[in-house]
């Protein structure tokens, strides 16, 4: 469990290095080629992980994927357990390197996700639904009966893109609680009173797909 450990506290290091860098350093999603720059590198941060730690822990690097592959029957609680502390402590990694980065820099921001109180609703059932459908594409394209499992890499990284795009407008885009904490504790009190949102809702959004996988697959 020693490399899988390793393996999820590194990618996870990088997906949020990368996907909150594209926002902190460009100054955020403040027009529609800066979104597409962020979700993008969130995506390709996926796609990037997926081939090189892949082979050693399935490249989870999301809490959210490593509770639905549990429920699913991929994992024992213990080795969820693991993984799941590696991707926090990836997550909080990844945000100390970007602070030190843009701090450096003059420049403020950590890639926090939030949402504005009268839209609390909106944010939570974004969250929910978009997580659900990023785990049901990695359920469906890393199930055994896939013909295709060389694009499973590919398919969950567009995936992401796809979700960013339309849900940075509302919370910025957590579907992965590890994603969020991290940047969280660097940004203060106020993201971090909204914490509890982005790990609730994914949490719930990946319980809910691995009952609709099972139905779409007849299992």
């Amino acid at each position: 469990m020693k490399t899988k450990f390793i393996a999820e506290m590194v990618g996870t290091m990088v997906l949020v290095l990368m996907g909150c860098g594209a926002a902190v350093l460009n100054g955020g999603a403040t027009s529609v080629s800066a979104v597409l720059a962020i979700a993008f590198a969130f995506g390709l941060s996926v796609v990037a992980m997926a081939y090189t730690i892949g082979p050693i822990s399935g490249c989870h690097i999301n809490p959210a994927i490593t509770i639905g592959v549990w429920l699913n029957g991929g994992l024992s609680v213990m080795e969820a357990a693991v993984y799941i502390c590696a991707q926090v402590l990836g997550g909080i990694l990844g945000s100390a390197l970007l602070w030190i980065i843009s701090d450096a820099m003059g420049i403020t921001g950590t890639g926090a996700n939030g949402f504005e109180e009268p839209y609390l609703l909106s944010a939570f059932v974004a969250e929910v639904v978009f997580t659900f459908i990023f785990i049901l594409t990695v359920l469906g394209s890393t199930d055994r009966g896939n013909k295709n499992p060389p694009f499973a890499g590919l398919a969950i990284g567009f995936t992401l893109v796809l979700v960013h795009i339309v849900c940075i407008p509302i919370t910025g885009t957590s579907v992965n609680p590890a994603r969020s904490i991290g940047p969280a504790l660097f940004a203060g009190m106020e993201a971090i009173s909204q914490l509890w949102l982005f790990i609730v809702a994914p949490v719930i959004g990946a319980v809910i797909a691995v009952p609709v996988w099972r139905a779409i697959k007849g299992g």
